[in-house]
């Protein structure tokens, strides 16, 4: 009787607790089902989703903009197999990069990532975790910190500088017209100078006119890097069509990374063996050295030490020429277009400068005005338009809303720097607001209203250095030349989307010397 008394309490037992359980259980599904989603943008297709609308898009972030003044400042779409959750809104950027910023410190792991960055080991895409902390500690306090800014970029620039524009002082001397003015292609210019100054900072490397093959062969496979970077394949959208290498883009990024790492290695050797004829690691040289001398180690995170030093100096070199040579392309573009911005940014040089001395790197602080006109570029213009996808690793809430574990994140980021509710007259270039009324507004600003280098934990590590240089070439440029457009008419201001959003023209300009002939001469 005892033992029949004891099986029926633990049956009732059980039958109790598989109630409880499947109480709990309909009780979550209730509840999951009640949460409030984010709307999904209209037109989607069935299985591929919103593909067809950004696919037909030849500038994404405005087709998404679009899509906001819809939706409003967070909404989804279906990119194949996968939901992403678009966001417009600064209130919305700051719950994603505060309240959300761990669950949203990785990245979707894409297929260009994988062959162009040494399978994830650049930091930039590499995943969340002990690697990724490691080389992005490295890369902020060894290679990025204000000390080190300052020691390699400070003289490699002003020297890359007095070269450039002592070769275009000659080219004016040979080439200049009746009127007294040469015609140059800027952005052409722009791109040889930041790549000749972001090698010396990270290679010890510069090319020279002897060396135009070489230079073409690296300036080729880096735009070759870029454009694959800037595509979506079908096999990001949808896992499974990667056996199927669909429109050979994989068989070209690996002809493209193959020619990367050799270059990158050539380097890495020639490090090496001038490190080993000094009889010591040369930690006060460039990038290469220093790295060589902090990764003691065989290995880092599961990469040896070879494959991260030629992964994160293709970053930085990847990163710091391309986002460069955009803002100077589009900074000259618009004074170009706002001859009275161009005209007061000449006027605050000439009495901070004078024209008896070239620009040194402690005179931007004083050039106010000249600030706010990179501030409003970067507004107007960021280098990257929007930011490359985070993914939620948990289930989060944003505003109102619910997001799933697996949703992607995707930050428009020329939409919050261009919202009315914050940037009056947003489309306007209108430096003086950085003097006025958004003068407390920085590029890390704490209500994520001005974010052209991302945010969070994922925020590039190497924004004073970008700055530096942008503020430095720009006020050398402006003080050595005075500018103006072919016939006075306006700069074409179309643009070309990618990893970066590079304007879609050459920008030609006239251009003749302003200071004396002696201050184009090299030092």
């Amino acid at each position: 009787m005892d033992s029949q008394l004891q099986d029926l309490l633990r049956l009732s037992g059980i039958i109790l607790a598989i109630l409880v359980l499947s109480i709990f259980v309909l009780f979550k599904s209730t509840s999951s089902s009640k949460l409030k989603t984010p709307p999904e943008a209209p037109r989607a297709w069935p299985v591929i989703g919103h593909l067809p609308i950004l696919a037909k898009s030849k500038l994404p972030h405005k087709t998404l903009a679009s899509l906001a003044d819809q939706c409003g400042p967070i909404f989804t779409v279906r990119v194949g197999t996968f939901q992403a959750l678009v966001v417009s809104g600064s209130e919305m950027v700051k719950e994603c990069f505060t309240k959300n910023d761990i669950a949203l410190s990785t990245r979707p792991r894409h297929v260009a990532q994988k062959i162009l960055g040494y399978s994830y080991a650049m930091f930039p895409f590499a995943p969340y975790g002990p690697y990724w902390r490691e080389v992005r500690k490295m890369v902020t306090l060894e290679l990025l910190s204000s000390r080190r800014v300052k020691s390699f970029l400070n003289p490699i620039q002003a020297s890359e500088a007095d070269v450039a524009i002592q070769e275009l002082h000659e080219l004016w001397i040979e080439s200049k017209d009746d009127s007294g003015h040469v015609i140059v292609d800027l952005k052409q210019w722009f791109a040889k100078l930041t790549l000749n100054v972001i090698l010396r900072i990270v290679a010890g490397k510069r090319y020279r006119a002897a060396d135009e093959e070489k230079k073409q062969q690296c300036q080729k496979a880096l735009r070759e890097f870029f454009h694959f970077f800037g595509l979506v394949l079908p096999a990001d959208v949808f896992p499974f069509l990667r056996w199927f290498d669909l429109g050979g883009h994989e068989k070209a990024m690996k002809r493209t990374a193959e020619e990367l790492d050799e270059i990158m290695g050539g380097w890495l050797e020639d490090h090496k063996r001038d490190n080993k004829d000094l009889g010591e690691t040369n930690s006060g040289g460039d990038f290469m050295d220093v790295m060589l001398s902090v990764l003691k180690d065989d290995e880092v995170g599961g990469y040896d030490t070879d494959t991260v030093i030629k992964a994160t100096c293709l970053a930085m070199i990847a990163g710091g020429s391309d986002t460069a040579m955009v803002t100077l392309t589009w900074a000259i573009s618009q004074l170009l277009n706002n001859l009275h911005i161009l005209k007061k940014a000449q006027k605050e040089l000439d009495a901070q400068i004078g024209k008896h001395r070239q620009v040194k790197e402690g005179d931007i602080a004083s050039l106010t005005y000249l600030q706010a006109i990179v501030k409003e570029t970067l507004r107007l213009h960021p280098a990257a338009p929007l930011s490359g996808p985070r993914l939620f690793t948990e289930d989060c809430t944003v505003g109102e809303y619910h997001v799933s574990k697996g949703t992607w994140l995707i930050l428009n980021i020329w939409k919050v720097q261009t919202d009315p509710r914050t940037w009056p007259d947003p489309l306007e270039f209108r430096p003086e607001r950085f003097l006025s009324s958004h003068k407390d507004i920085d590029v890390k600003d704490s209500n994520f209203a001005l974010l052209p280098f991302g945010g969070g934990r994922r925020i590039c590590p190497g924004i004073s250095f970008g700055l530096e240089m942008v503020h430095f070439l720009l006020a050398r440029f402006l003080h050595a030349f005075e500018i103006s457009t072919v016939d006075d008419s306006p700069v074409d201001m179309s643009e070309i989307f990618g990893p970066t959003i590079l304007k879609a023209t050459p920008l030609e300009v006239m251009l003749r010397p302003r200071l004396t002939q002696e201050l184009y001469q090299l030092r």
